[in-house]
């Protein structure tokens, strides 16, 4: 009888220990107890499951000529499969499709997958024609995300920023999509992606500009690190007016470097500036517009004057600033008809969209409509208790689900402050230079003097 309560108290030790690791190391848990036992399922049920999603085919001509020689009736053929290989968030299988099999057969059946092998999502992604990658993900990855520690990359202007659905980072890399609209509403989430995004190029030798009509509030604690800030709209249609001043300067570099003179080596022939020598080469400028639909507000015919000019210099700027190596970052809680005429045009080049929960779908449809309807209909159903968690998508028509890692606003001004000294030299911006305070000597006290007495 001792034994036997021994043996039992060891188990639920055991069972209450799998427990807290699982809560608060799941990733431990999943390659301790998830991976062997989701594994254990797929290739015990393989071929069944295949069958009840209706991803088999008839056997082949020789395999039920064989199967009627012996007596018996051919079973259909599921796709080829590799081994089950574990992933940091859960394993992928490589599939050979059969003769009339297409990725989208897959992806239909991708929520009947997950419940017949027990994962918490199956993401299928077509890798060459005839091929494609089924991953499992064991548990909800984004319920807590953290910052990656290591990142092998080291291309300029390229940043791990939020963790997809599917165990990937998300990376933004400003050379294959130069600019992004970003819609957020109140509490969604939309500044910490924002704080970010601007530590992971505060790091970096870039010009951080700033367009913030709500008084400099969002990005009034990053000034240590802006080349320039424009907190009212006629500071900011002046700081457009010196951007595009910039852009068409570079583009006169450009030209100079495009075979013009004859000793040009044709190495050095270039259509935008990383083409240009690396002691040549002006650096990068991110230009963050925050609020757009603040900045854009027209209560009077000036204002609606000054607000096509300024929608006219950002598409000017949208549309030429990635060879000359601008990029834009346009964030608001909405966009829409309040940018005047040029706003379709303006989203147009605004190639990168992250959406997270938004107010209206209006907004949503606004950030993915012309993406994919799915997209713009999974941003609308982002739970408040949720805040980080956005749809992404591109101009290919792919989207996926992420989350930021959480940043506090006194940690990202920490950054800006501690690399103030990777502010690069750009005359024309010294004047938008945002004035920093510096820290006041606080007084030594004194001690009490008594007078005294005799």
């Amino acid at each position: 009888m001792a034994d036997a309560l021994r043996i039992l108290l060891l188990a639920l030790l055991v069972a209450a220990g799998l427990v807290a690791v699982r809560r608060r190391l799941p990733v431990l848990f999943w390659w301790l107890v998830g991976y062997p036992a989701v594994t254990l399922r797929v290739l015990t049920t393989y071929r069944a499951t295949m069958d009840a999603c209706g991803l088999t085919v008839p056997a082949s001509a020789m395999r039920r000529a064989t199967a009627r020689m012996l007596g018996r009736q051919a079973a259909p053929v599921p796709p080829r499969r590799s081994l089950p290989l574990p992933t940091g968030s859960g394993l992928v299988m490589r599939l050979r499709m059969a003769a009339g099999q297409a990725p989208e057969d897959f992806t239909a059946s991708a929520d009947r997958l997950r419940h017949a092998w027990g994962a918490h999502a199956v993401h299928v992604r077509p890798t060459k024609p005839g091929r494609l990658e089924l991953r499992l993900v064991g548990w909800d990855v984004l319920a807590d995300v953290r910052p990656t520690r290591r990142w092998l990359r080291t291309e300029p202007l390229t940043l791990p920023l939020a963790l997809r659905e599917d165990g990937h980072w998300h990376v933004r890399d400003f050379r294959t999509v130069p600019h992004e609209l970003i819609l957020g509403a109140t509490q969604s989430g939309k500044s910490v992606y924002l704080r970010n995004l601007l530590c992971g190029l505060a790091r970096q030798p870039v010009a951080l500009v700033g367009i913030d009509c709500k008084w400099g509030v969002e990005l009034a604690p990053f000034a240590h690190r802006l080349s320039a800030l424009a907190d009212t709209p006629d500071r900011a249609n002046d700081l457009l007016d010196v951007l595009v001043d910039e852009m068409e300067d570079r583009y006169d570099l450009i030209k100079a470097r495009q075979g013009i003179a004859p000793d040009t080596p044709d190495e050095e022939i270039t259509s935008d500036i990383w083409g240009l020598p690396e002691s040549e080469r002006p650096v990068p400028v991110v230009l963050f517009v925050d609020e757009v639909a603040e900045l854009f507000l027209a209560a009077s015919k000036d204002d609606e004057k000054r607000r096509d000019a300024m929608v006219t210099k950002l598409i000017r700027l949208a549309q030429l600033g990635r060879a000359a190596g601008i990029y834009l970052e346009v964030c608001g809680q909405r966009f829409g008809a309040e940018l005047g005429k040029g706003a379709t045009m303006l989203r147009a080049q605004l190639t990168g969209r992250v959406c997270h929960r938004v107010n209206d779908e209006t907004s949503a449809n606004m950030a993915l409509g012309d993406i994919a309807p799915e997209a713009a209909l999974a941003a609308t159903r982002i739970p408040a208790e949720r805040p980080g968690v956005a749809v992404v998508g591109d101009s290919s028509g792919g989207w996926s689900r992420f989350r930021s890692p959480h940043l506090t606003l006194e940690d990202a001004a920490a950054v800006c402050r501690d690399t103030s000294g990777l502010i690069p030299v750009l005359p024309r911006l010294d004047t938008f230079r945002p004035a920093v305070p510096q820290p006041s000597a606080v007084p030594v006290a004194q001690p009490a003097t008594r007078p005294v007495t005799g």
